[in-house]
């Protein structure tokens, strides 16, 4: 299958092992998620980050970051007015909960898995923007 597919291979990844630094390595350019695998109606992102994603929601999902390599910041906002950062190391896992506008953003660069479900858009549910990206891209 040629990289960045956005055909889904034979088996959504499934029964087998899958080596995410190797599949992240293969990305070019950050911001540029790539699926690896899919659960029911979940897929398994993964991506290399470096430096800042604009705030955006996902209105009807909750995002789940699970940091591989590198330091990742997300700072949060609820509407309420709530603010808050959280600090990814490698090996560590933060859910964003649906409705809680954020953005990650990363000095150096990290490697990330992300899940959530088939279909959401990266930048969240307001217009597409630089950092918008096709969704279904598998590697």
């Amino acid at each position: 299958m040629p990289l960045n597919s956005t055909a889904a291979p034979a088996g959504r990844g499934q029964c087998q092992a899958i080596d995410l630094i190797q599949k992240i390595d293969s990305i070019d350019g950050h911001w540029q998620p790539r699926v690896v695998a899919e659960m029911n109606d979940y897929q398994f992102k993964v991506v290399k980050v470096q430096g800042e994603f604009p705030w955006h929601v996902h209105a009807e999902t909750d995002e789940t970051f699970v940091v591989l390599e590198g330091e990742l910041r997300i700072a949060h906002r609820a509407s309420t007015g709530g603010e808050g950062v959280i600090v990814l190391r490698a090996g560590q896992m933060a859910v964003v909960p649906k409705g809680i506008e954020h953005k990650p953003s990363a000095i150096a660069e990290v490697k990330m898995l992300l899940i959530e479900p088939r279909g959401v858009v990266n930048t969240g549910d307001g217009a597409p923007g630089a950092r918008t990206v096709e969704n279904d891209q598998w590697i």
